[in-house]
């Protein structure tokens, strides 16, 4: 195994019901690294081993169901009491996604306002003589940023 390096995943975003477009964005790529993201977004089935099952689909069950346990757990793991009484009985990680995603992504009438406020503060933007062109840069590229989100 030469040449491999070990990834480490960092510590998970902790949701206390704000920014939830920023968390959620931090949380999938942390999905993702652990190799989770899949038990979140499909939700699939883990089927019963057959009689007589052969050790590849012994491990594959394993894995399947693991993976689906280690999602939800991951989730459980990174929200405040308050959400976690909300959470705790739902069955699967797809399932408590899809509510803190209803809950407090935001309704698409208050996030078309904030994009049309952002995009006028985009066009107001002026270079000031004092002010250095990296910061200049940063305050557009942080307003474009938010626009995206």
């Amino acid at each position: 195994m030469e040449g491999e390096t070990s990834y480490t995943a960092g510590s998970p975003p902790f949701f206390d019901g704000e920014e939830y477009e920023l968390w959620a964005a931090r949380m999938t790529t942390h999905l993702e690294a652990l190799d989770l993201w899949e038990a979140v977004e499909e939700n699939y089935d883990v089927s019963e081993l057959p009689l007589d099952p052969m050790v590849a689909q012994m491990k594959n069950h394993r894995e399947r169901k693991t993976k689906k346990a280690k999602a939800k757990n991951c989730l459980f793991s990174v929200v405040s009491k308050f959400f976690f009484t909300i959470i705790m009985n739902f069955k699967s990680a797809k399932q408590i996604w899809d509510y803190l995603r209803s809950e407090y992504q935001g309704y698409e009438r208050t996030k078309g306002m904030q994009v049309l406020n952002l995009s006028r503060e985009f066009k107001m933007q002026s270079m000031k003589e004092t002010k250095t062109i990296k910061g200049y840069a940063d305050r557009l590229l942080g307003i474009a940023n938010r626009v995206r989100l």
